[in-house]
């Protein structure tokens, strides 16, 4: 009899009007498993936040350690904090702190697992496929926009052409049609770009476009849901791959280190 292949708990902590991540990181884990053994159950705790503002985004990374304890509970082998923008609000270089800070909510809990912020993934990624430059396309106001651009540029990736797409709601975000973000990035200026985030944000779902603007672009597609899952995979020493999700998930960087904090 062949030996049971591992499963892995995967813990996410998302803010509670985020209904994206529990469906594109389960996909792109599901995709793996179409070509590897290990097996995956998801697990999720939730934080309030209904628009996407400053101080929605404050309060809710204050509660992100009760749900790392809560995760912790059920030992989960990782932790993916589900919100770019609410940790890259938070200042330069701040998803270090968020990252060794729930760290040690899961340590002092018995129950140690490492932790993935959606912001220091996309930028881990980023670094990974060594683009030195990007376009970027985010659902957010203008102000946060900037602040994200900010945030990546202060990582050492130059940011060029970009737009925001200025909705509010974060159900509204959710509700963006995928399909749409393929005439939007066809307006942008990619001359110069070593990748395009078609997402910057892991409530606007962008999966079914990735391989299209990929192809069409011929240049590396992805988005920070893309960027979570390759790292989270990272992170468990486990190959990152899924097939159908562009470059990144490609297998070119499927044993890649993941990248100093």
């Amino acid at each position: 009899m062949s030996e049971r292949a591992r499963t892995f708990r995967i813990g996410q902590i998302v803010p509670s009007s985020n209904v994206t991540m529990e469906t594109e990181i389960p996909a792109l884990f599901r995709a793996r498993e179409s070509v590897a053994p290990e097996r995956f159950t998801f697990h999720s705790s939730r934080m309030r936040m209904k628009h996407v503002v400053k101080e929605e985004l404050a309060a809710m990374d204050a509660d992100s350690g009760r749900c790392a304890a809560e995760l912790s509970d059920a030992r989960v082998d990782v932790l993916g904090y589900a919100c770019l923008v609410a940790i890259m609000s938070m200042g330069h270089g701040y998803h270090r702190a968020s990252e060794e800070k729930l760290t040690a909510v899961t340590k002092d809990n018995g129950a140690p697992a490492p932790v993935v912020t959606s912001a220091g993934a996309l930028v881990g990624a980023l670094h990974t496929m060594k683009a030195r430059s990007i376009t970027l396309v985010a659902p957010y106001l203008k102000p946060l926009t900037q602040t994200v651009v900010d945030y990546i540029r202060n990582e050492g990736i130059e940011v060029g052409d970009h737009t925001a797409l200025e909705i509010p709601d974060n159900l509204d975000v959710a509700a963006h049609d995928p399909r749409d973000l393929i005439p939007i990035v066809r307006t942008l200026d990619h001359s110069d770009a070593d990748a395009i985030v078609l997402s910057a944000c892991v409530q606007m779902p962008s999966l079914e476009s990735v391989q299209i603007v990929e192809q069409e672009l011929q240049k590396p597609v992805l988005s920070a849901s893309i960027a979570t899952a390759h790292q989270m995979m990272r992170a468990l020493g486990l190959p990152a791959i899924a097939p159908g999700a562009g470059h990144l998930l490609s297998g070119a960087y499927a044993d890649a280190p993941l990248p100093s904090r």
